[in-house]
């Protein structure tokens, strides 16, 4: 069985000779990078669609998200400190099992989640736009996929600009996105001293007649899931961290109890302030500025509310481009995919042809969900998201699973025995169609059409590379493909 240690001259995944990264993040600039990652478009864009799915107990699926989330979690903790570089899941499945296919496709549904991600935020952009200048565009509409396809090409505009990453930047990024759901909770509280809140509502499960309770919250939990993504891209910063062993496990529990708790807090205050039918009703607007238009009416707070989610939600969305953008230019230059999306434009020194893919995709996808979701955009293709990482995170668990087996020099974290099992037994539940209700299924479609395409331009390319040019087609250095830090040089 082979690792992943073609081109690794130290044993910590530096060719020799190469510069390492600086180590600047102590564990207080990582808590921070963590809890920014999670926040983002989920809660913010999928609030009201889970609680249509479960009624007043919205509460419920992202708390079970959460345990989800967290027991996957620990997985990847006891991987990136055995392992403490810039790494990720495709590294994680090549030094497993050695197979340069499952790496690629392993990578490029990484990819394709980025994608759905930023996706799904477009659409949320829209509908928070629309709010705050009070277009009265519904979901669905035309002029939601207008709004959406422009702030799409506005994020590829910036992509291909060139963006210099900035881990105090996202300092400011994720106090703006806090700030938004501490409004919503503080809102739902001072609204209860008001009389305003009936908090007897959140205790009420709802299902459609042909759910069980136990499948109606295994469906919402299976959207709400999207909310919890973002922890896995923080081992990615492994390599720029001042003590990565000693400080991840401590700072990505304690991130993802934190934003667990508000998650839990805002989609309460959601329900005991707005009634679960006006939340899911997109003629009502987004879900989350009812909350605050319900809570604090005599307030301007429904007028700054949609300008902070358009915020959040733009950040989510550039962030998911970028790094779908770069994975695929990395892909390129691995030599498994056509060498044409490798290409770096001479002067903004971006890689715009797979800038260009990548937007064209987003296109492709915004305008077929939003054309035939009947509303439903944004759980859709949020929805599709999650369903893409349950994946990848089932095949992680594995990967620790037969990594165990093999040693390492140093002390590092390890996980109860237990974890990775019940970690790939349940994000493989959560990807199965039990999981999801009729409206939901075509995720399904969309992610085989994703993964498709991936497979097409691996075999083109694997067929050029095998006949033409007489070498084979495995990926030259799989160790590089989660860095962060992709080659391309950013301004």
């Amino acid at each position: 069985m082979s690792t992943a240690t073609s081109g690794v001259g130290d044993g910590h995944g530096h060719a020799k000779g190469e510069p390492e990264l600086v180590r600047v993040m102590g564990p207080k600039l990582l808590l921070l990078f963590i809890v920014g990652d999670i926040l983002g478009t989920g809660v913010y864009a999928l609030t009201g669609t889970v609680a249509g799915e479960v009624g007043g107990a919205a509460w419920a699926p992202f708390l079970v998200a959460f345990a989800v989330a967290t027991i996957t979690a620990l997985s990847y903790l006891e991987l990136v400190t055995r392992y403490p570089q810039a790494a990720g899941a495709a590294l994680y499945t090549h030094r497993a099992f050695g197979i340069h296919f499952l790496t690629f496709l392993v990578a490029f549904t990484v990819m394709c989640s980025g994608i759905t991600s930023a996706s799904t935020a477009s659409n949320a952009f829209a509908g928070f736009l629309s709010d705050g200048f009070g277009l009265g565009y519904e979901a669905g509409s035309g002029g939601i996929l207008m709004l959406a396809l422009a702030f799409m090409a506005i994020v590829a505009l910036v992509n291909f600009r060139g963006v210099g990453e900035s881990v105090k930047a996202n300092v400011v990024l994720t106090c703006v996105e806090l700030s938004g759901l501490l409004m919503i909770i503080l809102i739902g509280f001072w609204a209860m001293t008001q009389g305003r809140a009936d908090f007897t509502e959140v205790m009420i499960f709802h299902s459609s007649a042909d759910k069980s309770a136990f499948m109606a919250l295994t469906a919402a939990t299976s959207l709400a899931f999207f909310a919890m993504v973002g922890f896995e891209d923080s081992v990615n910063m492994a390599e720029e961290c001042t003590n990565p062993v000693r400080d991840f496990p401590r700072m990505m529990l304690a991130g993802l109890g934190i934003t667990g708790v508000i998650y839990v807090l805002v989609s309460i205050c959601a329900v005991a302030l707005v009634p679960v039918g006006d939340l899911t009703d997109p003629a009502k607007g987004s879900a989350l500025t009812q909350v605050v238009r319900a809570g604090a009416p005599g307030l301007p707070f429904d007028t700054i509310f949609p300008f902070i989610g358009m915020f959040a939600v733009a950040n989510s969305a550039l962030i998911n481009m970028l790094m779908a953008s770069r994975l695929l230019y990395g892909l390129a230059r691995q030599g498994v995919l056509p060498h044409a999306l490798g290409r770096v434009h001479p002067t903004r020194r971006t890689p715009w042809v797979a800038i260009i893919f990548t937007t064209l995709l987003a296109f492709g996808l915004i305008y077929f969900v939003v054309t035939n979701s009947q509303g439903a955009a944004v759980s859709l293709l949020g929805g599709t998201t999650a369903l893409l990482l349950l994946c990848v995170f089932t095949i992680v668990n594995v990967s620790l699973l037969v990594l165990r087996k093999h040693k390492v020099a140093h002390v590092h974290f390890r996980a109860p025995s237990w974890v990775p099992w019940v970690g790939a037994a349940t994000c493989a539940f959560l990807v199965g169609p039990w999981a999801r209700s009729a409206a939901q299924m075509p995720q399904y479609r969309i992610a085989a059409w994703l993964i498709t395409i991936g497979v097409v331009l691996w075999a083109l390319t694997w067929a050029w590379n095998h006949f033409v040019r007489h070498r084979d087609g495995h990926l030259r250095h799989p160790e590089d493909l989660a860095e962060h830090h992709d080659g391309a040089p950013h301004n």
